[in-house]
């Protein structure tokens, strides 16, 4: 969070300015350097009260009187000075990098966020590890949700203070308007009793010199000519320190349009980004659970059209079989034919081996009556004997 600074000056200043010949305690010594161009007194405008006011004053100033003339302009002076010092240490002070790296954490935790994983492959892989993958992207999503809400909650805490800071710009900036003109008013009226003086006492004390030559007469002359001098010198100090605060008003303005772009960004992040990204990790574990669901069902048709397509196979061919097996006859007609070609052989056979007995029981009974001749010839032949 960023620290308060205590600053010299008081913001309820009056809104308008006020001139006094009142010594301050502690003067705020004029730099002495060269200042930047800077508007002449004549042309900063001026109420008919104000002007009335330093021509009023004009004339209570003393020139004669050395502390009113070291005096003179102090107290507006001390209050330009505390001011732009409270300006400078501002600016310097400020130190919105924090903001920044803040801002940038937040993207990078944003970013850290992966909501897609690598799965396995198959049915198998799938169902075994879904479920740790869902959880796991809720766990993740809870850390960087926890790490998220820790640096909103920083980034409003900042937001807070740089909106304070810019509320407390615009009263310095209106504070320092009200010191310029005030500066402003105290150097036109001395710059019109300085000319009243040189016009006026001045030139009759130098006439009067000329005229008697009487040496007090001419210091005389040369003391109010110093005095006038030392005077215009003072008038000098108080326009550098005018140049101060005219160099201010565009430091506030700069500080605030700093603040003022940095709440925008902590606006944006904590209105725009946080919930859209919140809204996207809630579409990314929707998107989880969908593409889960449409996973398993893929898994689960593929499988059920392979079960499908090989029971139809099956089907198929036992529908085939059977349907051929319906239609096939009792005894097939080749097995008709080969056992009538057998029948046939067979029958051939027998009819030959017939024939081939028959003809050799004839030949054998041609033989044996041969024989049984040939052995009754032979019997006769020994009775003939």
């Amino acid at each position: 969070m960023a620290e308060n600074n205590t600053f010299n000056f008081d913001l309820d200043a009056p809104a308008t300015p006020t001139l006094t010949l009142d010594p301050v305690e502690e003067a705020a010594p004029a730099e002495e350097k060269k200042p930047e161009p800077a508007p002449a007194p004549e042309e900063v405008k001026l109420t008919a009260e104000e002007k009335a006011m330093v021509d009023a004053f004009a004339q209570k100033i003393d020139i004669t009187n050395s502390q009113q003339v070291l005096q003179y302009g102090s107290a507006c002076q001390k209050k330009i000075g505390d001011f732009s010092e409270a300006a400078l240490a501002k600016v310097s002070t400020k130190d919105l990098g924090e903001v920044g790296n803040m801002i940038t954490d937040l993207i990078g935790e944003l970013k850290s966020f992966d909501a897609n994983e690598e799965q396995q492959k198959g049915i198998l892989g799938f169902f075994k590890k879904k479920g740790d993958q869902i959880d796991n992207l809720k766990t993740k999503y809870n850390k960087a949700e926890t790490n998220v809400e820790n640096i909103q909650s920083m980034l409003e805490g900042h937001q807070v203070q740089l909106l304070k800071d810019i509320a407390v710009m615009d009263k310095m900036y209106d504070a320092n308007l009200t010191y310029f003109k005030e500066l402003t008013m105290y150097i036109m009226a001395g710059k019109k009793k300085l000319e009243q003086v040189r016009n006026g006492e001045l030139a009759e004390l130098v006439q009067k010199a000329k005229t008697s030559g009487l040496p007090e007469d001419v210091q005389a002359a040369k003391d109010l000519e110093s005095k006038c001098q030392r005077f215009e010198k003072k008038l000098h100090d108080l326009e550098l320190t005018r140049t101060i605060s005219i160099q201010t008003a565009p430091q506030i303005r700069l500080v605030q349009g700093n603040n003022t772009m940095m709440v925008e960004k902590i606006q944006s992040t904590i209105v725009n980004t946080v919930p859209l990204w919140k809204s996207q990790m809630v579409l990314a574990l929707g998107v989880a659970h969908s593409s889960d669901a449409v996973k398993a069902h893929r898994e689960v048709t593929d499988m059920t059209n392979e079960l499908l397509k090989k029971n139809a196979d099956t089907l198929k061919m036992a529908t085939v079989e059977t349907a051929k097996e319906t239609e096939r006859g009792i005894v097939d007609i080749e097995t008709l034919q080969h056992t009538n070609q057998t029948l046939i052989s067979t029958l051939d056979e027998v009819m030959e081996i017939q024939q081939e007995g028959r003809r050799r029981r004839s030949e054998a009974e041609t033989e044996l009556r041969k024989m049984e001749n040939e052995l009754k010839s032979k019997l006769l032949e020994v009775v003939d004997k």
